[in-house]
């Protein structure tokens, strides 16, 4: 273990402890993930880093394909673009009720104390990493948070979000910058969510239940929240607007990596 890296063991700790103060658990917890992607981030050009929707506790290969979709294309321009990059989550809640009441507090304060939480990793992954740059990739409440998370950061220019779907609940508290894309629509149809169409909201909630029981009926469990099909609150990258948007966004921030010609099709 080289002296370099029980420098950064003892910043890491102690950024935990400001964060956390005497809760060992948490501080060892968070302290040991920072050094981990620390490790795994060295020599790579970008660190994405996506908060999933929902409760935001959902592993990247049981989300809805199209939130998978999104994911996987942003990854794959930046490849196209000449970048190298580490795909990570963020889960923001923990298991069980407790853990979901409390996110829905943090909700109504739009994320204040998480946002600063994760608003810290990324600094401190920004200041000991040289040259990388942090994507976060937010769908529905994760866009939501990951608003929060930039409002904490105006000074990194390093790091760029993609927000998709944010909930109309909190549009108003939404901060877009230059650094900032914020997609509210798939380009095919309005999002309930976004515009707040109760009747069309209330119609799907009311059928969740019965799609869910459905699936099962057939053989086909899945998750409660994945039968919520609100119309238009879809952003697959197969729809050309939502893709071309993603693209542009990246093409005109980052360009084509240095020395490498072209850029994307």
């Amino acid at each position: 273990m080289t002296s370099d890296y029980l420098t950064l063991e003892e910043e890491a700790h102690h950024l935990a402890y400001q964060l956390f103060g005497n809760e060992t658990e948490k501080c060892a917890g968070f302290t040991n993930s920072l050094l981990d992607i620390c490790t795994r981030a060295q020599g790579k050009d970008f660190l994405l880093i996506h908060n999933p929707g929902g409760w935001g506790t959902t592993n990247l290969e049981h989300c809805l394909q199209w939130e998978r979709s999104i994911v996987t294309g942003i990854s794959a321009t930046l490849e196209r673009l000449g970048y190298t990059s580490l795909l990570i989550q963020y889960f923001r809640t923990g298991k069980g009720w407790r853990e979901h009441i409390r996110d829905i507090k943090e909700q109504f304060r739009f994320f204040t104390s998480k946002a600063k939480i994760m608003a810290a990793e990324v600094e401190f992954l920004t200041h000991h990493i040289n040259n990388l740059k942090i994507i976060l990739i937010g769908i529905s409440q994760g866009a939501v948070f990951d608003n929060a998370v930039m409002q904490d950061l105006p000074g990194l220019a390093q790091v760029y979000s993609i927000e998709l779907g944010m909930l109309f609940t909190h549009r108003s508290r939404r901060v877009v910058t230059e650094r900032t894309l914020a997609i509210d629509s798939n380009g095919l149809m309005p999002d309930a969510m976004m515009e707040w169409d109760i009747v069309t909201m209330l119609k799907t909630f009311l059928a969740t239940p019965f799609r869910w029981i459905g699936h099962r009926l057939e053989g086909k469990p899945v998750k409660f929240s994945h039968c919520i099909n609100v119309p238009g609150h879809e952003y697959n990258w197969e729809h050309p607007e939502v893709r071309q948007q993603i693209e542009d966004f990246l093409r005109i921030n980052l360009g084509t990596k240095s020395g490498l010609e072209g850029g994307l099709s």
